[in-house]
């Protein structure tokens, strides 16, 4: 078993940024700006600027600019706020699947922060209402299916309980094949286990990196090395650990 992330705060010059995990919702939160290049995060995100908007680019196609906006998992896009943020991640069997990203009003951006917790220009805190803000997102972007039992079950070990333990043994556990066990979590969640796993370990790397290098923080979560968490950040979240 892994032990469980924990929240942290750091303030460096001007600028302020938050993380705070939770059972339903992790939550990144930054004082200033800030753009990330292109990623497919296998999670859903919601970005949700205080003050200002948020704007989404996917290749070939038109801006999409709302005060708040919800992004399916596994969507290729680039993303910016303009002006101080808070991001939610809620995983993808949380929220109903969806093909394209949810705009958010004002006003809707207002319920989530205030269920979260936090109406302060400034940002939050560490000391936040996770399952408050998850369930105002459920509000507006629907009531997930229920996951079948051994998929649940899969993707706990999976993400939480032994991420290095190998999917056939996994498989084994629930009680089916690997290749079928594959099937279903691609059907159910739309997302590999292996990916996944790559998820759970960078959520447990981004808790480390205050007290830790990031050479540490990579070995902890059990990445192979620094430059595999970085380019599972690059492709996950668009940024590095370092701009971290």
């Amino acid at each position: 078993m892994i032990r469980s992330p924990r929240a942290w705060a750091l303030e460096q010059n001007d600028r302020r940024i938050v993380f705070a995990p939770g059972p339903e919702t992790t939550m990144f939160a930054e004082s200033r700006p800030f753009h990330v290049a292109q990623h497919r995060l296998p999670a859903w995100k919601a970005v949700l600027p205080i003050g200002g908007h948020a704007e989404l680019l996917q290749p070939g196609r038109p801006m999409v600019a709302a005060p708040g906006l919800i992004v399916p998992p596994q969507l290729a896009h680039s993303c910016a706020a303009t002006s101080p943020y808070i991001a939610l991640f809620v995983d993808s069997w949380l929220l109903p699947s969806c093909p394209g990203p949810i705009r958010l009003g004002a006003g809707e951006v207002r319920r989530v922060l205030a269920a979260l917790g936090t109406t302060d220009s400034d940002g939050p805190g560490t000391c936040v209402d996770l399952a408050a803000a998850y369930a105002e997102l459920r509000t507006l972007a629907g009531r997930p299916s229920l996951l079948d039992p051994r998929v649940a079950h899969a993707v706990h070990l999976c993400t939480l309980r032994d991420p290095d333990m190998p999917i056939p043994s996994i498989a084994v556990e629930v009680g089916l094949s690997a290749p079928r066990l594959r099937a279903l979590v691609r059907q159910d969640v739309g997302i590999t286990l292996a990916r996944l796993r790559r998820w759970g370990r960078l959520r447990t790397a981004i808790a480390d990196l205050p007290g830790s290098t990031a050479a540490l923080a990579a070995a902890t979560a059990g990445f192979a090395d620094q430059a595999h968490l970085t380019r599972t950040a690059r492709d996950f979240i668009g940024r590095t650990p370092a701009s971290l």
